[in-house]
């Protein structure tokens, strides 16, 4: 796609690095520096949407939090639904869940159960791909209601955490790599 092939340069760029956050030993990629500059911000979420333009996607689901951030611009640019994937116990309504195993323990996503049906069209959006655990639980949430995921698009892919392998045979796209 070009549009993310001329950016990606950009993005990179602009995001920084912050060691030893949120614990030692973890270097953060804090996207921050992305967001506060408008033009990039507009231009990330436009080349997230890119790739799905012609797939009918209805919904655009976004895992908590910073998924939030640029799930909601890409769902108004594909004209879709958007959809929050939050922790337990945030959402008001009749939820689902889904529960999924972290390094040291469980962790969880859930949805209003009214969000997503047979015949929706999802992509599922998030700032970063790490060890793709939150990823492949949100994709099994959302087939779980019955919707079809099309796909998954990131901002940023951290590759040597080979996320990639839990979302094996799902389409994947990404601005930058590390």
């Amino acid at each position: 796609m070009t549009l993310a092939l001329d950016l990606t340069p950009r993005v990179a760029a602009a995001i920084r690095d912050i060691p030893d956050f949120p614990k030692p030993g973890i270097l953060f990629k804090d996207i921050t520096p992305v967001l506060l500059d408008a033009a990039l911000f507009r231009d990330t979420t436009d080349a997230i949407a890119a790739p799905f333009a012609r797939d009918q996607i209805t919904h655009v689901v976004a895992i908590e939090s910073r998924g939030f951030i640029l799930g909601a611009p890409v769902a108004q640019t594909l004209g879709a639904a958007f959809v929050p994937f939050r922790k337990p116990g945030k959402l008001p309504h009749i939820v689902e869940r889904v529960e999924y195993a972290l390094e040291y323990g469980i962790d969880a996503l859930e949805c209003h159960r009214d969000a997503l049906h047979r015949g929706h069209r999802v992509v599922v959006v998030d700032d970063v791909l790490a060890t793709g655990g939150t990823a492949a639980a949100a994709c099994a949430l959302v087939e779980s209601l019955g919707a079809t995921v099309q796909g998954c698009s990131f901002l940023v892919e951290l590759a040597f955490l080979r996320g990639r392998e839990k979302l094996s045979g799902r389409r994947l796209e990404r601005i930058v790599a590390y």
